[in-house]
């Protein structure tokens, strides 16, 4: 082919010069980037299976419960425990036995495998609404109080100041039977209570550091070319909190939201342990807490317990790092 057949073609020789193929000029969004990174981090992919196998436990505890043949609160205490509350069955006295894998608990003879069971899914439930819950309010008052430049960014960081001062463990323990309190006479409401009691205590306590860091990252967005076309095109206050800066926040959001989460399954068993948990359904903390007293005779009672809130929060920090490491772009890994 001539120059001038090139020039007339618009200046492009297939042979010499080939058009471009639509994988070479591909582009690929901050997001993608870092989710390609998280899959090819093996010990991550790893630690999200473990955790999926927790959330399905979670899920599916009556299911699984039914396919082991064992039920929380169902046994007899007369006829599954001895004369000195030991179960007559399984550990600590007796073999293994798939009737009750992880044995029966002293004195009410509760299947300790379903107490295992629904202590996961109390645990996942808890943490993961009281996570939801402050990362949405860390994320609003964030956002109004890096945006607004006079009183609201004053008054949010007082609260926040406020809060951060407040010590949690004497906060929760005076707090939740307070709120308990109300429903006291209602013994069919006061279950629910118990667990929205514990579930206000850890949001109320989980937002301040992800609202400051909110805060942060749009005091440093605000005078971007961006905002400020958006600004000159009158888009209203709303709209450019929740359609021009939130979507620049997504990456410390899932990092924070990531890193949360097994801080508040800790804090879950940790008030549970200390008798601020729920009350009328089986909770890993709870179980730890009537364990104690029997591990010189019967360990397996406090392990069970103990190495599933180990396993799980592991896992979740791993995973947790991981992602943070994946939206990180000075990250190296």
């Amino acid at each position: 082919m001539t120059v001038s057949e090139v020039l007339i073609k618009g200046g492009r020789d297939p042979e010499i010069n080939p058009e471009p193929s639509s994988s070479e000029v591909a582009g690929r969004s901050p997001m993608r980037i870092a989710m390609d990174r998280l899959r090819s981090d093996k010990v991550a992919m790893v630690c999200a299976g473990i955790v999926l196998v927790f959330v399905l436990i979670a899920i599916f505890a009556p299911l699984l419960c039914k396919l082991f043949g064992v039920e929380v609160r169902a046994g007899d205490p007369v006829t599954d425990t001895d004369s000195f509350n030991y179960p007559v069955i399984g550990p600590p006295n007796y073999g293994f036995t798939w009737e009750a894998p992880l044995g029966l608990e002293p004195n009410s003879g509760n299947d300790l495998l379903a107490e295992w069971f629904y202590g996961a899914r109390t645990s996942l439930l808890v943490a993961t609404v009281a996570t939801i819950v402050s990362t949405i309010v860390g994320v609003v008052l964030g956002l109004i109080a890096g945006y607004s430049r006079g009183w609201g960014d004053r008054l949010v960081t007082f609260a926040t100041d406020l809060f951060l001062t407040l010590p949690f463990l004497l906060v929760a323990i005076a707090v939740s039977p307070m709120l308990v309190e109300r429903w006291k006479e209602n013994p069919a409401m006061l279950d629910n209570a118990s667990l929205i009691a514990l579930i206000v205590i850890l949001s109320v306590f989980g937002w301040m550091g992800l609202a400051r860091l909110i805060r942060g990252e749009v005091v440093s967005l605000r005078e971007r070319e961006f905002i400020e076309a958006a600004r000159v095109l009158g888009m209203p206050t709303h709209r450019i909190l929740f359609r021009e800066l939130l979507p620049n926040l997504v990456a410390p959001i899932v990092v924070s939201f990531s890193l949360s989460l097994p801080a508040t399954i800790a804090a879950e068993a940790t008030l549970a342990y200390l008798g601020v948990g729920v009350t009328g359904r089986p909770s890993w903390g709870q179980t730890i807490l009537r364990a104690q007293n029997w591990f010189d005779e019967y360990p397996l009672f406090l392990y069970a317990p103990i190495v599933g809130i180990v396993v799980l929060v592991f896992a979740l920090n791993l995973l947790g790092d991981a992602i943070r490491d994946a939206f990180d772009p000075k990250s190296f890994r």
